[in-house]
């Protein structure tokens, strides 16, 4: 549990700039950060709530807002533990800083690392709201009881409201942890609830902003022709045709980048000018020559091709159970796939913005970011500023999927803004976006399964192989991460007595970073893949398969078996890799679907199960395959991510999540050609369209386990269960993405 503090004045206002006349919490707690996240740490947490004598209760949401409607389900915790009324709730964005600890938001743990805290606080001021009420009229503490934003005295039914008792609740001691009392899950007004967002109005009004839509006096703008290979340096610049641009100021030279590349921004020219036409128009008339460096040389089919060729002899262990080699050979029959997956990149529909005004010594930054306070540090870092002198705020981002957690686009504004002493906007273009973005990596996976005389599977080995994200951070590594195993391969969860898990190197050649579930698109579609190929070489069906080999009762524990797992930077004592609920998913995912019921020629249903950021989904999909045509019928996606506490987002997170689960698998591909990215717009980069989207459907198993993640666990599953259904509809075996390779979609 958090420490629960009464904030003075002074404090909450230096701390959040909010005025505030009443009652101000603060609450601290561990958070945690992935290995790769070189800039973020483990810091303490300090997320508050201010009670107005107005009566208004402000919250303060430290967590970016991208769709996935945090804004919307922390509050809704802390004001159901608060008996509040939710329509005199304000949501208040969080700048950066550090007393709130880690502000990252990706690895779905908003919720899952957050819910108890917001239910503290909740608890905390209620019962400092009724001790201040029972003062007031002479009574006992639990003469009193706080209902619908205000305190009734059980004696004689007089009430006080919320702000009128804030001045006086302010004045007293938070209560220790141990006396907080909580709400029976059998009395939650809002907590389950399908909540509207608390941004609808503005939503609907067109009254939001967003990165692009930030708008200051006097403002430039700034369209950077960057580097087109990782490690470049700039030979010469000839800029007289740019300049000639109605609109065009003047160009600047960004800085040089040093490997390993970080956040650091890529080296190029800045066209400024006084609008965004101007100044991309003038950067057309660029003239740069570069010196492309070591990287030039990387050719991604090249890079594929040795990587596929390397996956199929033994690698380094890091798990294992039992002898996988010897029962493999004893084995009755043996089965082996190769999976491989291309670089991708995350495309969200808003590019990454960010403007940056520098003035009397401050740098203060608007930006689409995922992780405020690394782009603080990272831009105080760069540009030799004091962080204190660095202030962030967090806009709406029109999508992140990670990409948005690489702060390299806010340095460029802010450095640009230092420059030219006034405020900068850069404007990202979808080529921008595309071909100087941090990717996914390229990867290959391989498989192999003995089975005996009755189908049952006595061993188990497999491969894994991508370059790491900690390359980014490093340039010298060339094995994946503790955590990046962790992410699908690692933590596998088959009952195999036999098994060895296996990593071959690969280094990096361009910015690798993470992209919405990060290995387990990889992992996911490997061994969903795997699975359906061991059913039909068994002749059973592959729910059987996966109930089998999932085992009973079975609680995986990789760390049993010489692998220190993660686990998402939850305890395996609470978040434990349990069979049972992948089962409930799967099972429940067949059943809506009808998975085993009559289908007609060329159709066919394709299932797949997964586990990642402690939620279980199970995604089946319907596709029909006539002349080489694919045609996705439908899908269906079951989840037990613990408590659901606001089920209308989980649903709209997983529909979102199958949707950009179906896009990577269909046509997401990245290649590189003398170490650049072919690729540049939606046209050779296609991404999933509205008439391509099939209808979908979305179950939450309902249980009383604490909120797991829920922005990224519905994407793993979805390619394997695409690419089953395609056997299973026309005897094509998809082992290599994207789909539309080997079918028109």
């Amino acid at each position: 549990m958090s420490d629960i503090n009464n904030l003075s004045r002074r404090q909450f206002l230096k701390q959040t700039g909010i005025v505030s006349g009443g009652l101000v919490l603060g609450a601290s707690m561990p958070g945690w950060a992935p290995a790769w996240a070189a800039t973020g740490s483990a810091n303490a947490l300090n997320l508050f709530v201010s009670i107005r004598t107005d009566n208004t209760v402000e919250i303060i949401c430290h967590r970016s807002e991208m769709g996935q409607g945090i804004r919307t389900g922390l509050p809704q915790v802390l004001a159901d533990e608060l008996m509040a009324d939710w329509s005199k709730i304000e949501v208040i964005q969080g700048l950066a800083n550090e007393e709130y600890g880690s502000q990252n938001t990706d690895g779905s743990r908003s919720m899952r690392h957050f819910y108890s805290v917001m239910r503290e606080m909740g608890a905390s001021a209620r019962a400092m709201l009724e001790q201040a009420a029972a003062n007031n009229w002479g009574v006992a503490s639990d003469q009193v009881e706080a209902l619908d934003h205000q305190v009734v005295n059980k004696l004689n039914g007089q009430s006080l409201s919320f702000g009128q008792l804030a001045r006086a609740a302010s004045l007293l001691e938070a209560p220790k942890k141990q006396d907080l009392t909580f709400k029976s899950p059998a009395d939650f007004k809002y907590i389950g609830k399908g909540l509207s967002s608390v941004d609808m109005s503005a939503f609907v009004t067109g009254n939001t902003t967003y990165g692009q839509d930030v708008q200051l006096p006097g403002m430039l703008y700034a369209s950077i022709e960057r580097a087109p290979v990782l490690g470049s340096k700039l030979v010469s610049v000839d800029d007289s045709e740019c300049l000639k641009v109605k609109g065009v100021l003047k160009t600047i030279k960004m800085p040089d980048q040093t490997l390993p590349a970080v956040f650091k921004p890529l080296p190029g020219v800045a066209v400024i000018a006084t609008n965004t036409w101007a100044a991309i128009q003038g950067r057309k008339k660029l003239k740069l020559d570069w010196d492309t460096g070591a990287n030039k040389q990387h050719d991604s089919a090249a890079f594929h091709a040795d990587m596929q060729k390397r996956i199929v002899s033994k690698g380094k262990v890091f798990r294992h159970a039992g002898d996988a080699y010897t029962a493999m050979e004893s084995a009755s029959e043996r089965i082996s796939a190769q999976y491989n997956v291309p670089y991708l990149v995350h495309a969200p529909m808003e590019p990454p913005a960010a403007t940056a005004q520098f003035k009397d010594g401050m740098m203060e930054i608007w930006a689409c970011t995922q992780t405020p306070q690394s782009t603080q540090n990272t831009v105080a870092s760069i540009l030799g500023l004091d962080k204190n002198k660095v202030k962030v705020h967090v806009t709406l981002l029109g999508g992140g999927f990670g990409r948005k957690s690489k702060p390299d686009f806010s340095v460029e504004a802010a450095y640009l803004a230092q420059q030219t002493g006034k405020p900068v906007k850069v404007c990202w273009t979808r080529e921008d976006d595309i071909q100087n973005g941090y990717y996914h990596a390229i990867s290959s996976q391989f498989f192999e399964a003995g089975m005996d005389e009755s189908g049952k599977v006595t061993a188990w080995i497999q491969r894994t192989s991508f370059p790491s994200i900690s390359w980014t951070f490093t340039s010298t590594t060339d094995e994946p991460s503790g955590g990046e195993l962790g992410l699908g391969f690692g933590d596998v969860p088959v009952d195999v007595a036999n098994l060895s898990c296996e990593t071959h190197k690969a280094t990096g050649h361009t910015r690798i970073g993470w992209l919405r579930s990060v290995c387990n698109i990889q992992h996911g579609f490997a061994l969903g893949s795997f699975v359906d190929e061991l059913a039909s070489a068994s002749k059973q069906d592959t729910q059987s398969m996966w109930l089998t080999l999932l085992g009973e009762n079975k609680i995986t524990n990789p760390n049993k078996q010489g692998y220190e797992y993660g686990n998402y930077g939850d305890p395996q004592e609470t978040f434990p890799i349990d069979g049972e609920r992948l089962k409930a998913v799967l099972n429940r995912v067949c059943k809506e679907a009808n998975t085993a019921g009559p289908t007609v020629k060329n159709e066919a249903w394709g299932i797949s199960v997964h586990r990642s950021f402690v939620s279980y989904c199970a995604v089946a999909t319907k596709v029909r395959v006539e002349n080489n045509k694919l045609t996705v019928l439908e899908m269906h996606l079951a989840t037990d991510c613990g408590l659901a506490v606001n089920p209308d987002r989980v649903k709209s997170q997983m529909e979102g999540a199958m949707v950009f689960g179906l896009s990577l698998a269909l046509m997401g591909e990245i290649t590189y050609k003398e170490g650049a990215v072919v690729q540049s717009n939606y046209h050779d980069y296609p991404v999933l369209r509205m008439p391509q989207s099939p209808p979908m459907q979305v179950y939450i198993l309902e249980n009383d386990h604490p909120p797991g993640g829920v922005g990224e666990p519905g994407v793993p599953p979805v390619a394997a269960s695409l690419t089953n259904a395609i056997y299973h509809a026309c005897g094509k075996r998809i082992r290599d993405l994207p789909v539309n390779k080997v079918l028109t979609v």
